[in-house]
C-alpha cells in the first residue's frame, strides 16, 4: 500500500542541524503505525517517541515500537540531496491491521535525545484508516519522490 508524502516534525529540523540524526548512520531507525486518534500528525511540540499517543495496539502482527527499517541513502540529483529507505512492512496476523499515520524515528538515545522523532507521514490522502486484513501485507511505501529532499544556495 501506498504512503502520502512524509512531513518532518519541527524538532527534527533542529536534530538535522545538530547532528542528533545523523543520516548517514543506518542503524536503529524504525517505522511505526499510529491510530486516527493520534497526535502523531502535529508537526510543532511533538520531539521524541515518548510524546506521541495512540500507537497502534501490539497485537495481529504489530509489535510495539514499530519495524526495523534499512536501506537509507542519499542521492544527489541536479544539486537536490534526497533520503530515502526501504519500505516498512508488517504481515497481518490473528487479525486486521488499521492505522493512520506512520512515523519515521530514531530507537536509540543520540545526544541525550531518547527516541527522536524524523516524520509522519499520513497513510491514505483521503483521509482515511488503512487496513490490513488477517494474513495480508502492510506495507508503508516510502514516497516516490524520497523522505524528504534539500536543496543548497544557488551560487553565480
Amino acid at each position: 500500500m501506498a504512503a502520502g508524502r512524509w512531513k518532518l516534525y519541527e524538532a527534527a529540523k533542529q536534530f538535522l542541524a545538530d547532528g542528533t540524526h545523523d543520516l548517514d548512520d543506518a542503524t536503529n531507525w524504525k517505522v511505526a503505525l499510529f491510530l486516527s486518534v493520534s497526535n502523531a500528525n502535529t508537526l510543532a511540540g511533538l520531539s521524541v517517541f515518548g510524546d506521541l499517543t495512540n500507537e497502534h495496539a501490539a497485537a495481529n502482527g504489530y509489535s510495539a515500537g514499530g519495524v526495523a527499517v534499512a536501506g537509507q541513502t542519499w542521492v544527489n540529483a541536479g544539486g537536490v540531496m534526497t533520503f530515502d529507505s526501504d519500505d516498512a512492512a508488517w504481515v497481518a496476523a490473528g487479525g486486521s491491521l488499521t492505522a493512520r499515520y506512520a512515523v519515521y524515528y530514531r530507537d536509540a538515545t543520540v545526544n541525550g535525545v531518547v527516541k527522536p522523532l524524523l516524520a509522519v507521514c499520513l497513510l491514505d490522502t483521503a483521509p482515511a484508516d488503512v487496513t490490513a486484513t488477517d494474513t495480508n501485507p502492510f506495507t508503508v511505501q516510502m514516497h516516490a519522490s524520497g523522505i524528504f529532499s534539500m536543496a543548497g544556495a544557488i551560487s553565480d
